[in-house]
């Protein structure tokens, strides 16, 4: 038996996030699909839909290999095209019609499709003072589509008053790419948001990046100020010009 889509959700805002920059709707048989090389984030979108649809192996691009998940539902399917998705969406992605109530889980599910949370260790000046040692946090999206980065930057802005910053890649002979970015402070807030209880729906392994920066789960603390150190979760960090990839 075909799922029924119970209306929005937490759940089905977090999987519509995830078909917006990681899924397909097919232009035949209302087929829908996703593609990942985590097998625990297709697990969960059976879980939120209650799939029947079994997991198989997918050979990508230059012969990867993954996994993807595939089902046919016309009910979902013309749900989805209600919503603002469409078949080939990358350069046509616009604002969708998500409600705000949902938009923290919607975006979580953008981000553990086409983004990332970055966690790394800045040495850069540590041959001025050996103190010079920052852990860099960026949380962030990349799509083919301004119109589509411009909508998320403006939808978070006014809900969460965390501004974030776009910039773009051009490449002869290729489409812009446009990424929406957050550096230290502003990520940590946008995790607090987005991971606001223990249990929802989401990629374990970014979790995983952004779960030391919630103080408790879900919450992010008054940060006193000071340069961050490595180790320091709390600190004031000056805004950094931000280079594309």
């Amino acid at each position: 038996m075909a799922p029924v889509l119970p209306g929005w959700s937490a759940d089905v805002a977090y999987v519509v996030g995830l078909i917006a920059t990681d899924g397909n709707l097919g232009r035949k048989r209302c087929a829908i699909s996703i593609v990942s090389k985590d097998i625990d984030l297709l697990e969960t979108i059976r879980r939120c839909l209650g799939l029947a649809a079994r997991i198989k192996p997918h050979v990508g691009g230059y012969g990867t290999t993954c996994h993807h998940v595939v089902w046919r539902d016309r009910l979902l399917y013309d749900w989805l095209r209600g919503v603002g998705l469409t078949p080939a969406k990358s350069l046509t992605l616009g604002p969708l019609a998500v409600p705000d109530a949902f938009f923290a889980d919607f975006l979580r599910g953008c981000i553990d499709g086409d983004g990332s949370v970055l966690v790394y260790t800045d040495r850069y000046h540590v041959a001025k003072k050996g103190t010079y040692v920052y852990e860099r946090l960026y949380v962030s999206i990349v799509s083919a589509s301004q119109a589509f980065v411009d909508w998320l930057h403006q939808t978070v802005l006014r809900l969460t008053g965390i501004a974030g910053s776009i910039t773009a890649r051009y490449k002869h002979g290729r489409n812009p790419m446009w990424k929406l970015q957050f550096a230290k402070a502003q990520s940590i807030r946008l995790l607090a948001w987005m991971y606001y209880a223990p249990d929802v729906p989401c990629l374990v392994r970014k979790r995983a990046k952004a779960e030391r920066f919630l103080f408790p789960l879900g919450h992010a603390g008054r940060r006193p100020t000071g340069r961050p150190r490595v180790g320091w979760v709390y600190g004031h960090e000056p805004r950094l010009p931000v280079s594309f990839f």
